[in-house]
């Protein structure tokens, strides 16, 4: 998932889906209580990883690169293989690939939380994310067979509110146990959750499945795949090797040849997962282009807060957790209204408003320097952030299904869906290398004013890929205090600059909104068929 909040279309996902009501009323409670569970362990994993992020990286000696591999690790294969997933569930059963994505989900979170190493970590979280990639579209697709279209509607916003709690309990939850266990802790919550899960599905989730399912795209998913690993990997070595470097750009180039060969098989794929006809549509390539802008900003800005909440501002886990309740609440609150205002206004007003008004939250979170009451630093930020996508998602949710034909509606959901992922795990990747780079630019000025000597000025500098959670070389307790000082100003300074940043981006991504055609009924005719 995204950080602290769902992703776009996930309930588009669950309206597009193809099925028919083929469950017994009684049975349809214990459904529903399956996939809000099964949907919970990605939600809760999605949110808590970010808290435990500087706890992670300060056990396990990890540098920033190895801090964003743990995030894009997971978000990487749940990008690229959701499609693969929603397709393997219609075609082989809906109940049989949640249960394997519930099962190896949970394999996956008890090696996360037995790493020894940072690299042992990464590798799990991998494993984690095609897991994820089975268990979140599957589980989607479940209600969508379940229940009939007169239930559906409530069915929906059930699983909807019970996914905004988990959303917004995630974070305090994970804090609180990276605070009094470890962060080891956050990966082992999932084995008894997935318990419940299974023991539900297996006895009262009946299987269905569409017979008319075409066949499963496993060369568009393993090109997507290879080629996004690819890119992810170049921009965030880039960091560490420079990008000058023979390995970072290898993989950069090989990453433009292996997405063009994923372009070309789409385009000649008798099943692709990408129908590229769907790029027809004004409104669906808009809609797509602001949700990379939108989510590559969001999920930069996710991935960096927490450092500064712990080690800048001195918030233990759990209260850094609860510093994201604001957006998390307004998000879950105000879904609902949201959904309705494309019926009023046309989607391009909400989709303009919504991202400019995310773009402010962004820029007052490059606001706060060090210190200080959260109610008077972060807290507007959040507020306004919140607010900002609030009033975006739904929106975008409808837009997006709106622009393609009905029987296309899932799929067009999905490759939002996906879009959404992948933006974060770029949004990771470059801005984490953007990051090193103004970390180490800021602290070397602060050293040239502290005139250490030259031995602890190479010292700090080489530990720059650390960012925040650089260690001090030894040095008499008043050095140690100004070089600390340095250390945490340079990473706000660096901050401040990530943010505005991602505000760009989001006024971007308003643009993108502001040029695309007002009306999506307008477009109805330009439908593919």
């Amino acid at each position: 998932m995204i950080g602290f909040g769902r992703t776009p279309c996930d309930e588009g996902v669950v309206r597009g889906g193809r099925g028919t009501a083929g469950c017994a009323e009684r049975s349809r409670p214990w459904v529903l209580a399956a996939t809000i569970l099964g949907s919970a362990l990605g939600f809760i994993d999605g949110a808590v990883v970010n808290v435990a992020l500087p706890a992670i990286q300060a056990d396990l000696g990890a540098s920033i690169e190895g801090a964003q591999w743990v995030v894009n690790g997971y978000m990487l294969m749940l990008g690229a293989l959701t499609l693969v997933g929603g397709a393997a569930a219609d075609r082989f059963g809906r109940r049989r690939v949640f249960a394997a994505g519930v099962i190896l989900f949970t394999a996956a979170s008890v090696a996360c939380g037995l790493a020894p190493s940072t690299g042992a970590l990464i590798a799990a979280r991998f494993v984690q994310g095609v897991g994820g990639a089975l268990l979140v579209p599957s589980s989607l697709a479940i209600i969508s067979a379940a229940f009939p279209e007169e239930t559906r509607g409530k069915a929906i916003g059930t699983w909807a509110g019970f996914s905004a709690l988990t959303t917004a309990l995630g974070p305090i939850l994970g804090g609180a146990l990276v605070d009094a266990l470890s962060w080891r802790a956050i990966f082992f919550i999932n084995v008894p959750l997935a318990a419940v899960t299974l023991a539900i599905t297996f006895t009262h989730v009946p299987e269905s499945r569409d017979n008319t399912a075409a066949g499963l795209d496993w060369r568009g998913g393993l090109l997507a795949t290879v080629g996004l690993a690819a890119l992810a990997y170049g921009l965030t070595a880039a960091s560490q090797q420079g990008w000058s470097d023979a390995a970072v750009l290898g993989s950069l180039v090989a990453s433009v040849l292996v997405l063009a060969a994923f372009v070309w098989w789409e385009a000649r794929a008798p099943d692709p997962i990408l129908p590229l006809g769907l790029f027809r549509s004004p409104m669906f390539t808009g809609a797509n282009l602001l949700t990379l802008l939108l989510y590559f900003a969001l999920g930069g800005a996710l991935f960096f807060l927490p450092f500064n909440l712990i080690h800048v501002q001195a918030y233990s886990a759990t209260q850094a957790g609860a510093a994201f309740l604001p957006f998390t609440v307004i998000m879950g609150t105000l879904s609902r209204w949201s959904g309705g205002l494309i019926a009023r206004t046309g989607a391009k007003l909400p989709l303009t408003v919504g991202p400019v008004t995310a773009a402010a939250g962004f820029a007052l979170l490059a606001l706060p320097g060090i210190g200080g009451s959260y109610w008077t630093t972060f807290f507007p930020a959040t507020v306004v952030l919140g607010f900002g996508m609030a009033i975006t998602a739904a929106p975008l949710t409808t837009a997006v299904m709106d622009s393609v034909d009905q029987r296309h509606a899932g799929t067009a959901s999905g490759v939002n869906n996906a879009v959404a992922r992948i933006a974060g795990t770029l949004a990771v990747a470059l801005l984490g290398t953007l990051a090193v780079g103004l970390f180490g630019s800021a602290l070397s000025a602060r050293l040239d004013g502290l005139r250490v000597s030259p031995d602890v000025r190479t010292a700090m500098l080489a530990q720059a890929g650390r960012l925040v959670e650089a260690q001090v070389p030894p040095v008499d307790e008043p050095t140690r205090h100004l070089l600390e000082q340095a250390i945490a100003g340079a990473f706000v300074h660096t901050f401040h600059l990530v943010m505005l940043i991602s505000a760009a981006l989001a006024l971007a991504s308003a643009l993108c909104a502001a040029l695309t055609p007002a009306n999506v009924h307008q477009n109805r005719n330009r439908r593919i068929s």
